[in-house]
């Protein structure tokens, strides 16, 4: 019989109950009782619907507060010295590593974030060095089995694997130079012993044990390593299966393959042509065999006879007891359920299946591989069948005028009329700025006021005229605080917006929203990702209005402000009909027009943000010319159609830079603004091993803290730029937009970073 399988599932509650619950708690409107009772209706919630579906490998240890790396984290002991000696709770410790610390005498920024592989989740990246001492605070794994146990749900524990969690690491400041975090191998191994065989005598069967960099080329580093721990793990720990995710194995399957374990997951939504090389490499041994046949990446309803085939395969040359059913990763990144969903028309709700619905299918395929004669799974089956026809049919559909001029994009397309260097004389002329230009990267803070009045146009409370007046009161008084404190580029602070995707995929044609479909990004900020599901196009303007209004009350130059091709493509759920270059390139062209009329409206500066560039970008390096060069072109496409005088700006943030900063400087943009201030300004090595020619803004400091920087803070970190960036290009700029920050520290922080630019300038 095939077992069906989830790997894990949203943390954040149907309603965002863990949202509500944190921010309570920050705000000291919760205690921490009160906070873990909320955490543990939400598991109980979780555990029971997964058994209700008929789900045999139930996850648990896979919930968070806030990011499961730093929960790793924080059982291992890996808490940067900065962090202790506080006298804080082990919360707020946890809580301070998340997102910084500024009250009660305590003032210690936030850890790294990173872009968890490719999706746009962000984990906290762990610290290292030769002087961490492991130890397990506190075992997560077995806290939450039996937590689940009690309820009489029998679970397979999931824990960030030891490779992985050393490898997604980096080295600490006091590290010495030339430290590896796989080096610690040796002193770690004993915790996770621990860790497994409380597990064990907890009466844990199965633990899924995740290792997503092996779908990594540099996995195949690590092989000696993943020898020596699995073979000293696999005697103390109930049955593991190795868990991969988001790729492909390639050869590093013969890794696992040798390994004393007992299963291993592959992801065959994102690479289904890897089975029958795993196939290959694991008949001989007697590892079960996980297949990730349901998607925990995007939310289209699965091909369940498509996956059955998949399936079938795998059964023909393994035996059906060889194989599971499984969703292809964890269900983090969909929405929890599509029950609440009643504004989508009956024809798209069909299209779609949310965690809740994908565990249901991965039962039926589960049922149907196992030969189960039960009419629920049959009709089921026959179901979904029809389900996927309608949606073929709707999916032949196409704009032919969307389609035929992504066909005559030409190479010239792709160029601005003259190189940066004439253009930078050109615009110097126009905008009139001085050294050191500072500006922001754009949103201001979305108050409960904005929040409040966009929730009563939604319910016809307020007419849009009301709603229109008041968007221009907030303009008038982000522009006149702007120029009050002495910022020199200004940005109308997008009250009118509610996220910086959806509110683009609003105003095109092709997409489609809903009303509770939130997923987790980072902490407790979750975003609502649009769906795109036909051709992409403008059908007017979508940001002139409110940017030429900003415009015409100031005198300084005004950035019209616009999400790019890919971040929209990257931050929406995708189409699966057509490729992801010809999506990237409809909804550059539909940008295009927007650039083009910002500027007819009078607008001097305009930046199309492309944060989600490197996120995009494949996990195999083979796969990245490819991807490279449709991205590059798509943000090119959206932003050369202007004249020299209209100076291009475009944002990026929380990456491993390197990789693709020769693409970058491919983008030809005027200004970019990167983030610097979080990673330690690290990025800086990249500017100086590459160089730059054009301006350039690294972050001065971190906005998804609340925690305000010193000025000295500031002034050290456009010191440290300066060592190695000419002075002519330097932009002073935050890391990030203020949506989410309160307006008392957005005020002190910005009056900090104006005045270390004034600083810089009497230097010069």
């Amino acid at each position: 019989m095939v077992a069906s399988s989830v790997l894990g599932f949203p943390r954040i509650g149907a309603n965002r109950e863990i949202k509500k619950a944190v921010e309570a708690y920050w705000a000291g409107k919760l205690s921490a009782d009160e906070l873990t009772k909320v955490a543990a209706e939400v598991k109980k919630t979780t555990w029971t619907s997964l058994k209700e579906r008929g789900v045999d490998f139930i996850p648990s240890g896979d919930f968070s507060l806030y990011d499961h790396v730093l929960d790793h984290s924080a059982a291992f002991n890996a808490i940067p010295k900065r962090y202790l000696g506080h006298n804080l709770s082990p919360l707020d410790t946890y809580f301070a590593m998340g997102r910084g610390r500024q009250a009660g005498g305590v003032d210690v920024p936030a850890s790294e974030m990173k872009k968890w592989f490719d999706s746009n989740y962000h984990f906290v990246v762990p610290e290292f060095s030769e002087e961490t001492d492991f130890k397990l605070l506190f075992n997560k794994a077995v806290e939450e089995f039996k937590e689940a146990q009690a309820l009489g749900i029998n679970t397979r524990p999931v824990v960030l694997g030891p490779i992985s969690f050393l490898v997604l690491g980096k080295a600490a400041k006091e590290a010495k130079p030339g430290f590896q975090p796989i080096s610690l191998l040796p002193k770690l191994l004993p915790v996770y012993k621990q860790l497994l065989s409380e597990l064990k005598a907890a009466g844990a069967e199965w633990v899924q044990v995740d290792e997503p960099i092996l779908v990594l080329d540099s996995a195949s580093n690590y092989e000696k390593e993943y020898v020596a721990a699995y073979t000293e793990l696999a005697p103390v720990s109930p049955k593991i299966v190795i868990a991969t995710y988001y790729g492909r194995l390639d050869s590093n399957v013969n890794i696992v393959a040798q390994l004393p374990v007992a299963g291993l997951h592959i992801d065959l939504a994102r690479a289904p042509a890897q089975l029958d090389s795993v196939l290959a490499a694991v008949k001989p041994t007697q590892l079960i065999l996980s297949l990730g046949l349901v998607n925990g990446r995007n939310i289209w309803k699965t091909d369940i006879e498509a996956a059955v085939k998949l399936g079938q395969k795998a059964i023909a040359t393994l035996g059906a007891e060889r194989v599971i059913a499984a969703t292809s990763s964890s269900l983090l990144h969909t929405p929890v359920t599509l029950a609440a969903e009643d504004r989508l028309t009956p024809e798209q709700k069909d299209w779609f299946a949310f965690a809740l619905e994908k565990a249901e299918e991965v039962h039926v395929i589960a049922a149907v591989l196992s030969g189960s004669q039960d009419p629920k799974v049959t009709a089921a089956y026959e179901a979904n069948k029809a389900s996927i026809a309608r949606r073929r049919d709707f999916e032949r559909n196409s704009d032919d005028a969307v389609r035929q001029r992504v066909a005559a994009i030409t190479p010239d397309l792709l160029k601005r009329k003259s190189p940066f260097a004439v253009r930078k004389e050109v615009q110097k002329q126009k905008l009139n700025l001085p050294k050191f230009p500072t500006t922001t990267i754009g949103s201001f803070p979305q108050t409960k006021e904005i929040r409040t009045a966009r929730a009563k146009l939604n319910k016809k409370e307020i007419s849009e005229t009301e709603y229109n007046e008041f968007i221009k009161k907030e303009i008038q008084s982000v522009v006149a605080f702007q120029e009050r404190i002495g910022l020199d580029v200004l940005v109308h602070g997008e009250p009118e917006r509610n996220d910086m995707v959806q509110y683009f995929g609003e105003r095109l044609n092709g997409f489609v929203f809903t009303q509770n479909g939130w997923v987790q990004s980072y902490g407790s900020r979750y975003v609502r990702p649009p769906i795109i599901v036909s051709d992409v196009s403008r059908p007017g303007p979508i940001t002139v209005e409110w940017s030429k209004y900003a415009q015409s009350i100031t005198n300084k130059p005004m950035k019209g402000m616009l999400t790019g091709p890919v971040t929209i493509l990257n931050w929406s759920f995708p189409r699966d009909d057509v490729s992801r270059e010809i999506q990237s390139k409809q909804l550059a062209l539909a940008l295009r027009d927007e650039v083009i009329d910002l500027e007819k409206a009078g607008i001097s500066a305009v930046q199309v943000d492309e944060p989600a560039l490197r996120e995009g970008l494949p996990l195999r390096k083979v796969d990245w010319p490819a991807y490279l060069d449709w991205a590059t072109s798509s943000f090119k496409l959206a932003t050369a159609g202007v004249t020299d005088a209209l100076q291009t700006h475009s944002h990026f943030c929380y990456s491993d830079f390197d990789d693709i900063f020769t693409s970058i400087q491919d983008l030809d943009a005027d200004v970019i603004s990167i983030e610097a201030s979080k990673s330690d300004m690290k990025l800086l090595n990249t500017f100086k091993h590459y160089g730059y020619s054009n301006q350039i803004g690294p972050g001065v400091y971190d906005i998804h803290s609340p925690r305000v920087p010193s000025e000295q803070e500031i002034k050290d970190r456009i010191a440290a730029m300066l060592a190695i960036l000419p002075a002519d290009l330097l932009v002073v700029n935050p890391d990030c937009g203020l949506k989410t920050r309160g307006w008392k520290e957005t005020e002190a922080s910005l009056v900090n970073l104006v005045n270390a630019a004034r600083w810089a300038r009497s230097l010069a």
